[in-house]
């Protein structure tokens, strides 16, 4: 094959393959006044995409403790203290419920699609 045509052809082809709509993304969802937030504002919930990154981010002055106990993404954080980070990556398509083990009153809900 002429390398004009491999050059047409396939830089194309790798550009769609790595293009940045394919990447996952790294959200930060941050815990304040007990209650879940992004961006400063409250959350209930929140829609994201397979393989995206969750950030659970403590910005209160004291621990939480986030878990879900849903079926498709079943984790406990631990505890931790003011401005610490733990992460959860979302493998499948589904909701799942997330919560703080130390505030009931903590609840959101992500979709995954």
């Amino acid at each position: 094959m002429p390398a004009k045509f491999l050059y047409i052809f396939f830089v194309p082809l790798l550009a769609l393959c790595f293009s940045s709509t394919s990447l996952a993304a790294d959200l930060t969802v941050g815990q304040k006044d007990k209650s879940f937030v992004m961006n400063g504002k409250k959350i209930e919930s929140l829609t994201i995409k397979k393989g995206d990154k969750i950030n659970f981010r403590n910005e209160d002055p004291f621990f939480h403790n986030i878990f879900s106990l849903s079926a498709l993404k079943t984790f406990d954080l631990g505890s931790y203290p003011a401005g610490q980070s733990k992460a959860v990556t979302f493998e499948k398509a589904g909701t799942a419920e997330i919560e703080c083990a130390i505030h009931p009153q903590m609840f959101l809900e992500v979709t995954i699609k």
